[in-house]
């Protein structure tokens, strides 16, 4: 008992010793309201504001994982930042709602084409809209990526390596999980690693999992999570109540609306809501951009900027570049090799679901908690390479509905299954699906309610991709029966877009540099999902979000060194 109160002692330290350090680099935390309201409105309603004429040191487009990550960076080192956002700045005391039908709101449901042989439908698990964007109402899961996902092309075969290496990137990993904060495990695969905040206890849902992982054989941890535990600045502890996908009332998970938007508040930065990008300018040549065009209130406007960085995520930020053709563009801008809108990549997410006798009530917890990379990596002994990861999914009865009439159950059939609801445990597999050329952004002859054209995203799986889904259905099923399910159901769906921007060496592979600096035009940033070459078999958030952090400690210190962009014209 001693060595536990020394050790809880010791932990206590470092916790608050971490906490002043983090709060010197981002104080969003403690930038919260105390007073039990979720978001101080003050900060908003006394925000800097710029004109339009202002040349600003950066304009960013979009306020998601890494728009509001670079916002909160680049401010917090001085520069002066407008944030153009869609959406509108979410208030979670008054526009959130603990129910999912209340909560479409949160999506992005803007028209979008899909085709191909494999067409990847839109909205609710895969875009978001408003201040925070995606992560609003992301399930929290924040893994990182593995150090074989950086070279998959030299080491599998398959896919395209990255200009930058799994160790450029761990300091970034690191800072993100600090500021998030991220809860779990000491985690065993990838680049093994600890978290200093403590796993969340689990629900009924976790239970199973590791009850049947454990019975399979299967190597299973609790986290990691960006959800607190315990209290973190003036955030308070989770609460277990299972809407983490429907905005969080209570602030307990990261999303960035809470996590680097205040610090950017306080730092100057303004973020300009309901405002929706049409165009990024550039010079009479097209070597330089310099602003963006957006409507707002029915009227365009033109933000003028030294730097402009896209983080509109990966089907937004590819249509905004080909929106903006032009002389040099013709085809959109920095599309000389015709690579903006390619190797748009999306997880293959199929959820499995086990009936139990006993009461399992997977609503009573976050839906994040348990998960495996066991078989995250290529293995010579399979038909196929790279892998999957299974994680806990907790549906809440919508969802839990469209899961089952999925399976062609409906009328009494369904009925019967909605009634069982409470017996069911759910988990869902996250399958690394390869690029591929043809799975593209394009722009469509429908127009949308501004009168631009909208994304086509034509999308097809290949031979690989359909094995690893395969393999991934086996193995949760496998888990549920081990675990005592009399009856499995399984769904096909998808996940978590990233690419159409990807990042690589040179110009004739990529359209971004490992910087996140585009090659054609260099005071030209691209911030978001869309950069990512592959995609490994974990969500992207916080890779977006590490990407960022390193890409803005870098332009931060160009700058210092002299190499900031130029009032009129960018960087040269």
């Amino acid at each position: 008992m001693r060595r536990h109160l020394a050790a809880a002692r010791t932990t206590l330290a470092l916790t608050t010793g971490s906490q002043r350090a983090i709060r010197e680099r981002n104080a969003s935390a403690w930038l919260l309201p105390d007073d039990g309201s979720r978001f101080d409105r003050t900060q908003v309603e006394n925000m800097r504001r710029f004109d339009d004429n202002d040349e600003v040191d950066l304009v960013i487009v979009g306020c998601g994982a890494g728009g509001a990550t670079l916002a909160q960076r680049m401010a917090h080192a001085g520069w002066s930042v407008v944030c153009l956002e869609a959406g509108p700045f979410w208030d979670p005391d008054t526009e959130w709602v603990s129910d999912e039908a209340g909560s479409h709101h949160l999506y992005w449901t803007e028209p979008r084409v899909i085709s191909g042989a494999d067409p990847v439908p839109m909205g609710s698990n895969n875009s978001g809209r408003g201040v925070g964007g995606s992560t609003v109402h992301f399930a929290g899961f924040v893994p990182r990526l593995h150090p074989s996902d950086f070279s998959t092309r030299t080491d599998d075969g398959v896919g395209a390596d990255w200009p930058i290496r799994y160790e450029d990137l761990r300091p970034s990993y690191e800072r993100i999980e600090q500021e998030l904060p991220v809860a779990g495990q000491y985690w065993p695969w990838g680049d093994p690693h600890a978290y200093r905040h403590a796993p969340h206890p689990v629900g009924g849902n976790g239970e199973i999992f590791l009850r049947g992982a454990a019975a399979a054989g299967i190597e299973a941890r609790v986290g990691p999570v960006a959800i607190t535990n315990g209290r973190f600045g003036n955030r308070p502890h989770c609460v277990y109540r299972g809407f983490c996908l429907q905005g969080c009332k209570v602030n307990a998970k990261g999303s960035t609306l809470i996590t680097h938007v205040p610090d950017a508040l306080a730092h100057g930065a303004e973020i300009r809501t309901e405002a929706m990008a049409t165009a990024i300018e550039t010079d009479a040549e097209g070597r330089y951009a310099t602003g963006v065009r957006y409507l707002r209130g029915g009227r365009e406007h033109l933000q003028r900027a030294r730097t402009v960085a896209v983080a509109g995520y990966a089907i937004e930020t590819p249509r905004l570049l080909l929106n903006s053709a032009n002389r040099r563009f013709p085809e959109g801008l920095c599309n000389d090799h015709d690579l903006v809108g390619r190797y748009v990549m999306v997880q293959g997410a199929p959820q499995t679901a086990g009936r139990f006798t006993q009461e399992i009530r997977a609503y009573k917890a976050p839906p994040p908690e348990v998960s495996s990379e066991a078989f995250y990596e290529t293995d010579p002994t399979r038909a196929y390479k790279r892998g999957f990861s299974v994680q806990t999914v907790s549906p809440l009865p919508i969802t839990w509905a469209e899961h089952v009439a999925a399976q062609g159950h409906w009328g009494h059939d369904l009925r019967r299954y909605m009634q069982d609801y409470i017996h069911w445990a759910t988990l869902g597999a996250l399958c690394e699906l390869l690029p591929q050329a043809g799975n593209r952004v394009t722009l469509a002859t429908e127009r949308d309610r501004y009168g631009l054209p909208v994304a086509d995203f034509s999308y097809s799986q290949c031979d690989n991709d359909r094995a690893v889904i395969a393999a991934a259905r086996t193995v949760m099923e496998d888990i549920l029966r081990a675990a005592g399910a009399t009856e499995v159901i399984t769904i096909e769906r998808y996940a978590h877009l990233v690419g159409g921007c990807r990042m690589a060496q040179d110009a004739e592979h990529g359209v971004v540099d490992g910087d996140l600096r585009s090659f054609a035009v260099p005071n030209l940033l691209i911030t978001d999902g869309s950069v990512l070459p592959t995609q490994g078999a974990a969500n992207p958030a916080l890779t977006i979000m590490a990407l960022v952090d390193r890409a803005a400690a870098r332009l931060t210190a160009g700058a210092r060194a002299g190499l900031r962009a130029p009032a009129g014209g960018g960087a040269r």
